[in-house]
């Protein structure tokens, strides 16, 4: 498999077979398992943190705004970092680092120990997007990257599928049971560092830092680097995209259980089953958008043009949750929940693949850039939402317009994303 990919980076290790770069990508699929798993389980025992610790919405919000806001700091960061060392190391470093959170927040005793961990979680859950998809782009030719972004989008929705289930067995009629699956859950993270290591054993495709010896071989410093990013009407598109579709799938995320126990006054239990569900949804959602994506490109489409009609599919799927905030509890809610999810983290892989055309050299930067975009938007979203719940007592308006903001994202695209260049035609 040797090519060379854009900015002259080299394919995998000519040695390996050619599954070896699947198998790599499914290592990725587990590391967004965990860190969603991590970032779950407090949405799914919110209701009884929030009665532990008497909390209302707009603390809950709070909750998830400090996550953001660090998320949004920790993918600047590991932006940057990931872009002047090797991923080899960098990658196990920071799973480590949220994991060990993660298991910390079982232990907390406070309101402020909640907003602590949470900020720390945040901070070191920022670094995993960057890493993972300067893996992707550094393992794939540009045809492949829609599915191999998939694979690791996936594992947003096994992680946040695995987690409810779980908690069923976990969680105990004794109110502070809800601690042991922060616990559990914090405690995987060794056991991925371990095979990530063995899994590269003898390979060097993610120890160079090819985009830092480049710019110090130039002469550049990393302030022109970031002046000629930021001179790219690309980014700013990118700006607007990710802002909308992270805000409407984290709006999803983080307040569903919640909806539908307080909303649509289904039990725990219920809730727990659903979510699972739900999340196994949203991994059809995720992976059927990848992969028709890269059906599309071999029957002759560009890649531009497969990537924009899978975008459009996604979001117009992802607009039924108008029809799930006007329904009453019962068969049509859940469908149009389940549809709905599958659309809304459908377009993500997408979205990471146009991403990955911007720059090859600096796809660290582009990623942490283009996060902070998604996560100073989102994050105040969730405080807005929790008032909204508190004055009015209904979740429904809120679930209608997250709705409806991967279709804002498809016209922004559709509208300003420049031509199909020949490097992006299929190969």
């Amino acid at each position: 498999m040797g090519w060379t990919g854009l900015g002259g980076m080299n394919a995998p290790d000519a040695t390996r077979s050619p599954s070896w770069k699947w198998w790599v990508c499914g290592l990725l699929l587990l590391a967004s398992s965990i860190n969603y798993m991590d970032r779950q389980t407090l949405a799914n025992a919110a209701v009884r943190i929030g009665e532990h610790f008497h909390l209302n919405d707009e603390q809950y919000g709070k909750l998830e705004f400090v996550f953001g806001w660090a998320f949004a700091a920790g993918s600047l960061l590991f932006g940057f970092v990931v872009d002047r060392f090797s991923v080899h190391w960098l990658y196990p470093v920071v799973l480590a680092l949220w994991s060990a959170v993660g298991f910390s927040t079982g232990h907390v005793d406070s309101y402020g120990g909640l907003l602590t961990c949470r900020t720390l979680l945040g901070l070191f859950e920022g670094g995993h997007w960057p890493c993972a998809v300067k893996a992707t782009q550094r393992l794939l030719e540009p045809r492949e990257r829609a599915m191999g972004n998939s694979v690791l989008q996936s594992g947003t929705s096994i992680g946040a599928m695995l987690t409810p289930v779980a908690m069923r067995f976990l969680l105990t009629s004794e109110q502070e049971s809800w601690r042991v699956p922060f616990q559990v859950v914090g405690a995987l993270g060794a056991v991925w560092v371990v095979a990530w290591f063995l899994l590269l054993r003898g390979s060097g495709v993610f120890r160079a830092a090819p985009s830092s010896t480049a710019s110090r071989v130039a002469g550049r410093s990393p302030f022109a680097d970031l002046l000629t990013l930021f001179r790219d009407r690309r980014m700013w598109i990118l700006f607007v995209v990710v802002a909308c579709i992270n805000t409407g799938w984290q709006t999803l995320r983080a307040w569903l259980p919640k909806f539908l126990q307080q909303g649509r006054h289904y039990s725990e239990t219920q809730t727990l089953d659903f979510t699972a569900v739900f999340y196994l949804a949203t991994d059809v959602g995720c992976l059927g958008a990848g992969a028709f994506t890269f059906w599309l490109v071999r029957r002759g489409l560009s890649v531009e043009d497969s990537r924009m009609g899978v975008f459009l599919g996604c979001a117009l799927v992802a607009a039924l949750a108008v029809v799930a905030a006007l329904s009453p509890p019962g068969w049509v809610l859940l469908a149009a929940l389940l549809a709905a999810g599958a659309g809304a983290l459908g377009v993500f892989p997408i979205y990471h693949a146009f991403t990955q055309d911007v720059s090859a050299q600096h796809q660290g930067k582009v990623t942490g850039i283009t996060g902070v975009a998604a996560w100073v938007f989102s994050s105040p979203a969730q405080i807005l939402f929790g008032r909204m719940v508190d004055r009015t007592g209904s979740f429904d308006l809120g679930l209608a317009v997250a709705g409806l903001l991967p279709l804002t994202a498809f016209l922004v695209l559709w509208l300003f994303w420049p031509g199909t260049r020949a490097k992006d035609s299929p190969r």
